[in-house]
C-alpha cells in the first residue's frame, strides 16, 4: 500500500510538474506588417520570433490580434499576459516588465514630395501636423515635447492617407513598417510621399508581461533565455531568413 501511495503522489506532482511547464500565455498585439499580421507567414516576423521563443522556453501561447490601445488596456487589467512589439516607455513600466530587446527598427518621418520640409531638429518641426497612432510610445523627446501638433489616429494607414490628402503635413513609422505598407496602398498615396533623410530614433522591440501575471518575472527571464540560445544556434537568424528580412 504504501508504494501505491508513494506511486500515486509521484504521478500527482508529474502532472503539476507539466502543467506548470505548459503554462498558457495570452498574446496580444495589433497587426503591424510584416512584424504582425495573421494574413502573414506564422503571423509575421515578431509574432514567429515570440511564439518560437515562448515555446522553447515551455510556454504554450493564444495569440489575439486586436487595435494597439486594446491591448495595451488589457495587459493593463490581466485579459492579456503578453503584449508583443512594444517600444519601451516608463509609463509601461506601471503595467508590465520588459523583456530584452528582440531586434531594432528605425523610425522614419514622412512628408509629401510637394512639401520641402527640412529635418535637422525636432524644434524644426513644432510647426507641423502630425499623425500618430493611439497608444504608440515613440521617442522620449518627441514624446515629451508638448510643442508638437500630434493628430492621434487609428493605425499607419489612415496616417499617410491624411498625409497624402493634406490632412496633416507629416506621419512617422517604422521604416522597414512603413515600406511594407506603402506597397499595399493606392499608387497616388504611395506615389505622393518620401521619407526625411534622418531617422527619429531607433528604437529596440520588446514584449511587456503584464504585471498582473505572477510569473511576469519569470516569463521575461525565460523568454531572454530562449532569445539569447536561438541567437547562438542559429534559428534566430534563420527565422528573419524565413520573414525575408
Amino acid at each position: 500500500m504504501p508504494r501505491l501511495l508513494r506511486a500515486m503522489a509521484l504521478l500527482v506532482m508529474l502532472l503539476i510538474t507539466q502543467g506548470a511547464s505548459a503554462q498558457i500565455l495570452r498574446i496580444a498585439g495589433d497587426a503591424w506588417a510584416p512584424y504582425s499580421d495573421l494574413s502573414l507567414l506564422n503571423g509575421g516576423l515578431s509574432t514567429d520570433l515570440i511564439r518560437t521563443a515562448l515555446g522553447r522556453a515551455g510556454y504554450t501561447t493564444e495569440y489575439e490580434q486586436v487595435p494597439w490601445a486594446r491591448a495595451i488596456h488589457g495587459l493593463s487589467e490581466g485579459r492579456y499576459d503578453v503584449l508583443i512589439n512594444a517600444w519601451y516607455s516608463v509609463d509601461r513600466t506601471h503595467i508590465g516588465q520588459f523583456s530584452e530587446g528582440y531586434l531594432r527598427n528605425r523610425l522614419c518621418f514622412l512628408k509629401r514630395k510637394s512639401t520641402n520640409i527640412e529635418y535637422r531638429n525636432l524644434q524644426q518641426l513644432h510647426a507641423y501636423s502630425i499623425a500618430v497612432v493611439r497608444g504608440y510610445a515613440y521617442s522620449p523627446a518627441f514624446e515629451s515635447d508638448t510643442e508638437f501638433k500630434k493628430v492621434p489616429v487609428a493605425n499607419f494607414s489612415t496616417a499617410v492617407r491624411m498625409l497624402a490628402a493634406g490632412r496633416v503635413e507629416l506621419t512617422v513609422e517604422d521604416e522597414y513598417a512603413a515600406r511594407f505598407a506603402l506597397r499595399h496602398e493606392p499608387d497616388e498615396v504611395r506615389d505622393s510621399v518620401e521619407f526625411l533623410p534622418s531617422a527619429l530614433s531607433e528604437n529596440s522591440l520588446h514584449i511587456l508581461v503584464s504585471l498582473k501575471n505572477p510569473d511576469h518575472q519569470k516569463i521575461v527571464a525565460d523568454f531572454d533565455s530562449a532569445i539569447a540560445a536561438m541567437k547562438a544556434d542559429g534559428s534566430y537568424d534563420a527565422l528573419f531568413k524565413l520573414h525575408g528580412r
